[in-house]
């Protein structure tokens, strides 16, 4: 979608939105006020979480934000994934690669230390 393209809005996004406020500010209330089992409290979070999503969902930003969902669902399925040998190939040359840097680092660093230290005269 364009930048430049309205969304088009429901005369009730508004009271949805109040509902879904309402419903996460009962999350938030609830879990601080009420003292229920871990289960319960669990139980009643996740619902009313869903339900807050559910209505969420229906609005035209909800509606907007399910269709790029699909769509990005779509799109990590077109993904070709790596094997397990290239996974491992992979991973070595990184590993080969960063102890190599490294140990030219350590030695630049060393040089550069006795460089440093034959000028001002202070050994390390």
């Amino acid at each position: 979608m364009s930048a430049t393209s309205e969304t088009p809005k429901s005369s009730l996004d508004s009271v949805k939105w109040l509902v879904v406020f309402v419903l996460l500010s009962l999350v938030v209330v609830g879990n601080y006020i009420f003292d229920f089992g871990t289960l319960e409290r669990a139980i009643a979070i996740v619902v009313l979480v869903a339900g807050a999503g559910l209505v969420a969902a229906q609005t035209a930003k909800g509606k907007i934000f399910v269709a790029f969902a699909k769509d990005a669902r779509t799109e990590v399925r077109k993904v070709v994934w790596p094997t397990r040998q290239e996974t491992t190939q992979t991973t070595i040359i990184v590993m080969i690669a960063t102890l190599i840097v490294g140990l030219i680092l350590w030695g630049l660093d060393a040089i550069l230390l006795r460089i440093v230290s034959f000028f001002t005269g202070v050994g390390v």
